[in-house]
């Protein structure tokens, strides 16, 4: 009999225990998931406009038609869909886009080489900075030309539209070259 209460008073001073492991231990494993949570929008996010970038470039640095030869002024107008197109495959919003700086997109950008034009910036409707004839790598020879494009996307990630956390302005830029 003695053995039984002995038994019985153990199990009962246990149940306390467990409730206060669980309420110490479930709050660090919720915020590791939404960490983890957190970390994979903004890798999936950062993944989707270095994409749209790149399409954006390849864009720009193509001729727009077959007998234009370089025509690198309509491509500026080409950029803009291709992107919003990449970001709206991925559910972003293209409006978001932010300018990539107030007056120089890219210093230091060098020309390519005679006959062609100078390097040109320009910006469009969506905030993309567009440069063309853009020298990509100047120690291979013949030199290569080519088109960049670079843009910027803020990220906030809401907890359950509560709260915003501080945003985070992700860089995209990409070089394609021209093809001859």
């Amino acid at each position: 009999m003695l053995n039984i209460k002995r038994i019985a008073q153990q199990l009962g001073s246990t149940d306390g225990a467990e409730i206060a492991e669980a309420a110490l231990v479930l709050p660090l494993v919720f915020t590791l998931l939404l960490g983890i949570i957190w970390f994979g929008r903004a890798f999936n996010i950062y993944s989707t406009i270095q994409q749209a970038a790149q399409q954006g470039a390849i864009t720009a640095a193509r001729d727009s038609c077959a007998t234009c030869g370089n025509a690198l002024p309509n491509a500026t107008t080409a950029v803009d869909p291709v992107v919003v197109a990449v970001l709206k495959a991925s559910s972003l919003d293209a409006s978001q886009i932010k300018q990539w700086e107030a007056n120089n997109p890219t210093p230091g950008l060098q020309s390519c080489p005679a006959p062609a034009p100078p390097v040109s910036c320009t910006l469009t409707g969506n905030k993309i900075w567009v440069c063309s004839s853009v020298l990509l790598n100047s120690s291979t020879q013949p030199a290569q030309c080519g088109a960049m494009v670079s843009f910027q996307y803020p990220f906030t990630f809401n907890l359950l539209s509560l709260t915003p956390l501080p945003s985070i302005t992700m860089s995209a830029q990409a070089q394609s070259r021209m093809e001859n």
